[in-house]
């Protein structure tokens, strides 16, 4: 079998390190899951949020798209996936929470500032990142004479903020939420400096969560 090397030897360091020593756990899961938190997450190879978390295994649902989008509730068209693992997550797993996580330096947020300003970012990904067009427009109005830095720091605080908004559009969302069942929590986290920001819904700011 032509399988990559550096899979192989990740693949056998799991085994011999992580497996045995969580061998336990792994076979309980086997008959079920119960994670009481849901985490929306960006692609982005460097924001794991299991590795943020330090999250044991069967602790966090996980979905994870191009800048940690989450749609509005609609139900035309066809394909649903981030949609799909809400549902999943809400109704049929009984969360307690969900988290949306941006991070910086995110490709998706990048890609929605670019064509705010009319350059091609992708068959797929241009229609994608346009769930930001409005708070991508704000921000590049407000900031007109900012860095780009700026701008795509606003845009993903904005961003995680959008996707918590789109997220209460879900009637079985919101049902829960009003009834206490679901809290909806929004972070963001930085590469460089390894650190993590909560966002306060009383300010609308994220706050550097103490090490």
């Amino acid at each position: 079998m032509d399988v990559p090397a550096d899979l192989v030897r990740g693949y056998r360091r799991f085994r011999a390190e992580r497996y045995a020593a969580e061998a336990e756990r792994y076979r309980e899961l086997a008959s079920g899951q119960a994670p009481r938190t849901m985490v929306i997450a960006c692609a982005d190879s460097r924001v794991d949020p299991a590795v943020i978390f330090s999250a044991a295994p069967g602790e966090l649902f996980v979905v994870r798209n191009v800048a940690a989008l989450v749609p509005p509730f609609e139900e035309t068209g066809t394909f649903h996936g981030t949609s799909a693992a809400i549902e999943f997550a809400v109704v049929n797993l009984q969360v307690e929470r969900v988290v949306v996580l941006g991070h910086g330096m995110c490709g998706g947020v990048a890609a929605a500032l670019a064509a705010g300003e009319s350059q091609p970012v992708g068959r797929f990904i241009g229609p994608w990142v346009d769930l930001l067009a409005a708070p991508r427009d704000a921000v590049l109005a407000e900031a007109a004479g900012g860095g780009q830095v700026d701008r795509q720091r606003a845009l993903e605080h904005r961003a995680v903020q959008q996707s918590l908004a789109n997220l209460a559009s879900f009637p079985f969302v919101r049902e829960r939420v009003e009834k206490g069942r679901v809290a909806m929590h929004g972070g963001w986290f930085s590469i460089a400096e390894g650190e993590l920001r909560w966002l306060d819904p009383a300010s609308g700011s994220f706050e550097r969560l103490p090490a």
